[in-house]
C-alpha cells in the first residue's frame, strides 16, 4: 500500500484528505497508523475474548431517533408533527410506536447479540424470540410511563411559579426530558438490557446535565428544578411527591474492592429517599441512608447518614466576631 503522498494547498481550518500533504511540507506515515491501530484492536478484542469480528453495540444515533419518536407518541399534541389533526391523531401515534418499536427490536437485539459475543452472521432464533418480548414487554409499559409524566408534569408546574403552563413545562424544562428519558431506560434495564437503558441515560445527560442511572427507582409526581449538575445513582430509591434542586447528588459514600482491588460491581449503595422530601441545590448524600418523609434537606449539605421523618437538615450556622482598630486581639 505504499505510496508517495503530493502535497496539495489546503485552506486553513481544513483537514487534509487521506492520502495527502499540505503545501507546508506535512509528511504523513499513513501506513504506519493504520497498522498500529490494527495491532491495537486485535490486542484489545483477544484481552476480552472476543475474536473474529466482534458483534456491534446499539447505536447511540438510532436510539437517540428512537426516543425523539417514542416522545412524539406519548405527547403527539405537542411533541409531533405541527400540522397533526384531530382525525388523524391515532394515526399518527400509531405509525410512529410502529416505526419507533421495530427499531428499539434492532437496538435489543444487537445488545444480546453483543452480550452473547456472537459473530454478526451467527444465527440464533431463541435470541430474536428474547429481543422481540423485550420489546413487547416495555411497549405494554407505555400507558404506565405516560401517567407517571402526567403526574411529573403536574408537579413542575405546581412547583415552580415561574412555570405559566403544563405546556411550557414539557417543551422548555430540562428535568422533565431528563425524567421522560429516565422512565423509559428504567422499563427497559427491568427487562434486562442495560446497555441500552445506559446510552439513553447518557443521551439525557448530554443534552441536559443531569445524570440518572437507569436503574434508579423513582415514584410518580417527581421534579427536578433548574437541573444542571443532578446525579442519581443505580440503587438510589425515590417516592413519591420529591422536589430536588439544581447540583444535587444522590450517591455512594464509599466503593469495596476484592483482594486484587477491583471493584466489586453491584450492591446497594445509594440513598434512599422517602415520599414528600425536599433537597436544595448543591446538598450531596451519600451512601445507603434513609432520607425520612416529609424531610427537607438544605442547600450544599453533606449528609451521609440517616435522618428521621419531617427532619429539617441545614448547614451548621457560623459564629464570626468583628474586631475593630485591633480591639480584642
Amino acid at each position: 500500500m505504499s505510496q508517495k503522498l503530493s502535497a496539495v494547498p489546503v485552506e486553513a481550518g481544513e483537514i487534509p484528505a487521506a492520502g495527502t500533504v499540505s503545501a507546508t511540507g506535512l509528511r504523513l506515515d499513513i501506513d504506519g497508523l493504520v497498522a498500529g491501530l490494527r495491532a491495537l484492536r486485535v490486542h484489545s478484542l483477544q484481552t476480552r475474548s472476543r475474536i473474529g469480528r466482534p458483534p456491534k453495540l446499539p447505536s447511540r444515533k438510532a436510539l437517540a431517533h428512537i426516543l425523539d419518536s417514542l416522545a412524539a407518541a406519548l405527547f403527539p399534541n405537542r411533541l409531533g408533527a405541527p400540522e397533526l389533526t384531530d382525525e388523524g391523531l391515532d394515526y399518527f401515534v400509531g405509525h410512529t410506536l410502529d416505526r419507533a418499536l421495530r427499531a428499539l427490536y434492532g437496538e435489543v437485539r444487537r445488545e444480546l447479540r453483543f452480550a452473547a459475543n456472537l459473530a454478526p452472521e451467527t444465527q440464533s432464533p431463541g435470541l430474536e424470540t428474547e429481543a422481540a418480548e423485550i420489546v413487547k414487554g416495555f411497549a405494554s409499559r407505555l400507558p404506565k410511563v405516560r401517567s407517571l409524566l402526567d403526574g411529573d408534569l403536574r408537579a413542575a408546574f405546581q412547583g415552580d411559579p415561574a412555570a405559566r403552563s403544563i405546556d411550557e413545562v414539557l417543551v422548555c424544562y430540562p428535568g422533565i426530558l431528563a425524567v421522560t428519558y429516565h422512565r423509559l431506560a428504567h422499563e427497559l434495564y427491568l427487562r434486562g438490557v442495560p446497555l441500552t437503558a445506559r446510552i439513553i441515560a447518557e443521551i439525557a445527560h448530554s443534552a441536559t446535565g443531569i445524570d440518572i442511572h437507569p436503574g434508579a427507582t423513582i415514584g410518580g409526581s417527581f421534579f427536578i428544578d433548574h437541573g444542571t449538575g443532578v446525579v442519581i445513582g443505580e440503587t438510589a430509591v425515590i417516592g413519591e411527591r420529591v422536589r430536588i434542586y439544581q447540583a444535587v447528588t444522590l450517591g455512594a459514600k464509599r466503593f469495596l474492592v476484592d483482594e486484587n482491588g477491583d471493584l466489586l460491581k453491584g450492591g446497594v449503595r445509594h440513598p434512599v429517599v422517602e415520599d414528600d422530601v425536599v433537597i436544595y441545590a448543591g446538598a450531596t448524600i451519600l451512601g445507603r441512608v434513609t432520607i425520612g418523609r416529609g424531610s427537607s434537606i438544605g442547600g450544599s449539605v453533606w449528609l451521609t447518614r440517616s435522618v428521621p421523618p419531617n427532619s429539617h437538615i441545614t448547614q451548621a450556622s457560623v459564629q464570626s466576631e468583628v474586631f475593630t482598630a485591633g480591639s480584642g486581639i
